[in-house]
C-alpha cells in the first residue's frame, strides 16, 4: 500500500518498506513515509495484531468492513488477492506488488 500510518508491534511482524525489510515487535513503532511502498507479512506461527494509525485518514470504516468479509471467507488461508486489490484501489490505495520469490 502507498499511505501514512504508523504500526505499533504486538507480535513481531515484517514491514517492507521501499524493499527494505523491518522487524517491528512488541512495544516497537515504525513510521512509513507518505507515499512509501510498504507492505506486512506475519512470518510467525502466531496470529498477529497490531495497531495501525492512519494519518491524514486516507481510507475509511468501510474500507475495513469489506477487507474482514473477504478474509473472513479465507477460513484462515489467506484471502483472494484479487478481490483485496479491488478494495484498495476502490478506497484510492495502491497495492504493493507480491515479494519477489
Amino acid at each position: 500500500m502507498r499511505g501514512r500510518l504508523k504500526s505499533f508491534g504486538v507480535v513481531l511482524l515484517t514491514w517492507t518498506v521501499e524493499g527494505k525489510p523491518i522487524e517491528v515487535g512488541p512495544g516497537q513503532a515504525l513510521c512509513i513515509p507518505r507515499g512509501a511502498v510498504h507492505r506486512f507479512d506475519n512470518n510467525g506461527t502466531r496470529d498477529a495484531k497490531a495497531l495501525c494509525v492512519i494519518t491524514p485518514a486516507a481510507i475509511g470504516p468501510q474500507y475495513f468492513r469489506e477487507s474482514a468479509e473477504v478474509i473472513n471467507a479465507a477460513a484462515g488461508g489467506p484471502p483472494d488477492r484479487a478481490k483485496m486489490i479491488e478494495i484498495m484501489r476502490r478506497h484510492g490505495l495502491t497495492p504493493a506488488p507480491p515479494p519477489q520469490a
